[in-house]
């Protein structure tokens, strides 16, 4: 059913618009984002439709494909601690609307439907593409004029303060900057960006996407564990974020840090240097030459920051001895899916033979697929 069909059973009515939002692949860059850091990720051919329309009066009606209830607040009522499940993630992109200048008491409520292909607790960030396509939505219904940088901040501080996860800016910035065969590069101090091709079509190579089936959640204690670390590592090495420290300054890191807390910090800095390495290899060289970056990446994710599994170190390892050129697990870890970046002719014997190794092991099986660089939020209708 589409976002259209379900908002007319639903509601009664035909909605006004339709705005899309895609999910993200994080080619590399991974707990680099709340730390002020670099990232790369390009916004994906799965997507969240969201299909809208005003009321008369000053109710906001949220309903989705993927849960039976319609939940219904006033919007002056809206308030991250009266928000929950689901519904949180729409409900406080309208909340955090209200934090950034929109006046909530005195515009027209809202009727909302969503429906999504991206997949939930694959680390492919279901949650920013609810969250960019209801802010584009509400952003042009109530006239709001809010640039994308602005409704990235919008949908963060939602999964912040009404969702409770800690996260980033990465995943909103990438639903809602994204270019068709880009990835895009974002300063997350700054909060600059710059798209850069890829270049994965010409190269003949795909994107495979491995959905471990191990589910998470970003609201959990080992996301908010692993960023308490790294802002400890700062304040112990007496900067603002670890954006601040370089390759050159881990020996010293080392000295005054536990082992724990060291490792944290030496994935996150060596990441970012991860991701300017990648970004000046695909301009001068092109994506056949990131291969070892990816697979550099996933080690440390892996042996410093801990946030693998079995699972995604089974995927990735299986990959790369039948053809990527380079895998690594994606997401905020604990579960999630695994990418790897292979020649368009190995994706099917890559797949078939990790979904062997899940069925030797006695693990779920998989979901696996290919996924493009697509184009970020906008409105279909």
């Amino acid at each position: 059913m589409s976002s259209k069909d379900g908002f007319r059973a639903t509601f009664g009515y035909e909605p006004t618009g339709t705005w899309v939002a895609p999910g993200r692949v994080n080619l590399i860059g991974e707990h680099t984002d709340y730390n002020e850091g670099f990232v790369l990720p390009f916004a994906i051919d799965r997507s969240t439709t969201v299909a809208l329309s005003s009321r008369g009066d000053s109710l906001v009606r949220v309903a989705s494909a993927f849960a039976d209830e319609l939940v219904e607040l006033p919007l002056a009522e809206l308030a991250p601690d009266r928000l929950a499940g689901w519904s949180a993630y729409p409900l406080g992109v309208a909340w955090a609307l209200g934090e950034h200048g929109a006046d909530l008491s005195a515009l027209p409520g809202v009727d909302l439907y969503i429906e999504s292909t991206v997949p939930v607790g694959a680390g492919l960030s279901s949650s920013a593409a609810i969250e960019s396509a209801v802010a584009v939505a509400l952003d042009e219904t109530w006239e709001l004029g809010l640039d994308r940088r602005a409704l990235a901040r919008v949908g963060q501080l939602a999964e912040n303060k009404a969702v409770g996860a800690p996260t980033g800016i990465m995943d909103q910035s990438a639903s809602l900057l994204g270019l068709e065969d880009h990835g895009v590069f974002l300063d997350c101090r700054s909060l600059e960006s710059q798209v850069v091709e890829l270049g994965f079509r010409a190269a003949g190579l795909e994107v495979l996407v491995i959905d471990t089936k191990v589910s998470h959640s970003h609201a959990t204690g080992g996301y908010a564990a692993r960023r308490a670390s790294c802002e400890a590592g700062a304040r112990i090495l007496e900067v603002s974020a670890l954006r601040d420290v370089t390759v050159d300054d881990l020996a010293r890191a080392q000295r005054l840090l536990d082992d724990e807390t060291f490792r944290r910090v030496r994935h996150v800095v060596t990441e970012n240097q991860r991701v300017l390495d990648t970004v000046a290899v695909l301009r001068s060289e092109g994506p056949l030459a990131i291969g070892e970056l990816l697979d550099a990446s996933h080690t440390s994710m892996r042996d410093d920051f801990e946030i693998s599994v079995p699972e995604l170190d089974l995927a990735v390892v299986t990959a790369r001895e039948n053809g990527a050129i380079g895998a690594r697990m994606t997401g905020g870890g604990f579960g999630g899916a695994a990418i790897a970046l292979a020649p368009r002719e190995a994706i099917e014997q890559i797949a078939a033979a990790v979904r062997a190794a899940f069925a030797s092991r006695d693990y779920a099986e998989p979901a696996t697929f290919t996924v493009t660089a697509a184009d970020g939020a906008h409105r279909l209708r």
